[in-house]
């Protein structure tokens, strides 16, 4: 099943994955859809060599690059000066945790340990994205004139994650090509609408530019009610964790099978802006009625990016979490990109005849 964005962007299918990892993206493109890498949180030295690998890879093959570009950031800043400004009782407080929950340091650098946001960092982020050959360019949080322009310029399509009538509206004055509705139900960075009462609006918005579905998709039967609501495909993010090219920690792909969609939950406490993500001690003791308010980003990062940091490379199955939808009720164990794509259409395509065979038994009241 194909939709017009299928065909500008030369995929078989109308299937978008999110992904950190260079691996699924590769995958998902081999295997038909629309990949797009994010890297808001690679080291910025790091990312023309990640580009330059993944375009190997590709053999031309279409993709998309995904950048957070936040308002209200230092110009420049590192994570030292950052952190020795942060308040006291909040630099007590995490230590308290690391001390409660026995987190060992961190021993490789990370974004999360070594990095800040700053103005300086997205131009050096940017620079690298429109020097690429990626077809796309998103930007989950925060959207930029000019980048717009200039990727425009460069025969770029761009992409924009919204939540919100109010930021679809500054979207389109932007001239952003393509619309993705992120509903409440969405893993990571998300908006206060529920994915279903979300897309119908931006699409009556839209007009004839594209809009596409996410928050919550993880069976090709919601793909196909994305395109029922008027949206022409729909991104996923969260599936892919389940899929062996995500190298997933074994503590969290337990934590993922084991959860349902009640077991994620909106949080300030991972980056200071609202974040849906697959809860664990570590998330639920910013919800203790000791907790401090997490700070605004990025000092939330400089407070307790190390110990996301630490989760993940010691494997803690008590602390760790990563951001994650509700749509993680699709994932019940370990499976490859192929195999989660050749379901999905395997799914969209089982929809579509069950909802053929509903309209034609169906009598006409």
């Amino acid at each position: 099943m194909r939709t017009p964005i299928c065909e500008t962007l030369g995929i078989r299918h109308p299937i978008f994955g999110f992904s950190h990892s260079p691996d699924v993206v590769v995958a998902i493109a081999e295997a038909g859809g629309f990949p797009i890498l994010g890297l808001a949180r690679e080291l910025p030295h790091e990312i023309p060599g990640i580009i330059a690998d993944v375009e190997t890879r590709l053999q031309s093959l279409p993709y998309g690059i995904d950048l957070m570009l936040p308002s209200r950031v230092p110009e420049a800043a590192s994570i030292e000066t950052v952190q020795q400004s942060l308040p006291a009782a909040h630099v007590a407080y995490v230590q308290g945790l690391r001390e409660r929950f026995g987190v060992a340091p961190p021993t490789k650098p990370s974004f999360f340990t070594t990095q800040v946001r700053s103005e300086a960092m997205f131009e050096d982020q940017i620079r690298a994205v429109l020097d690429s050959n990626a077809l796309g360019v998103a930007t989950a949080i925060g959207l930029r004139s000019e980048l717009i322009d200039e990727a425009r310029r460069r025969g770029k399509v761009t992409f924009s994650l919204i939540g919100s009538v109010r930021h679809a509206r500054k979207a389109l004055d932007m001239g952003v090509d393509v619309l993705v509705a992120q509903g409440y139900d969405a893993g990571g960075h998300t908006g206060p609408v529920g994915t279903m009462s979300l897309v119908p609006q931006i699409v009556a918005m839209a007009g004839h530019r594209p809009v596409l579905a996410a928050g919550g998709i993880a069976t090709g039967a919601q793909v196909l009610a994305s395109l029922a609501m008027g949206a022409q495909g729909a991104w996923l993010g969260t599936l892919w964790m389940a899929a062996k090219e995500n190298h997933t920690p074994s503590a969290l792909m337990q934590r993922l099978v084991a959860s349902g969609s009640e077991d994620t939950v909106i949080t300030r406490a991972h980056s200071g802006k609202p974040c849906r993500v697959v809860r664990s001690d570590w998330i639920d003791a910013w919800g203790e009625p000791n907790a401090p308010a997490a700070l605004d980003m990025p000092l939330q990062q400089a407070l307790a990016g190390d110990v996301f940091a630490s989760i993940h490379e010691h494997n803690d199955r008590r602390l760790i979490y990563e951001a994650a939808g509700q749509s993680v009720f699709g994932i019940r164990g370990e499976t490859t990109v192929a195999q989660q794509m050749a379901t999905l259409v395997h799914e969209l395509d089982g929809a579509w005849q069950n909802l053929n065979t509903f309209a034609r038994t169906t009598t006409p009241v």
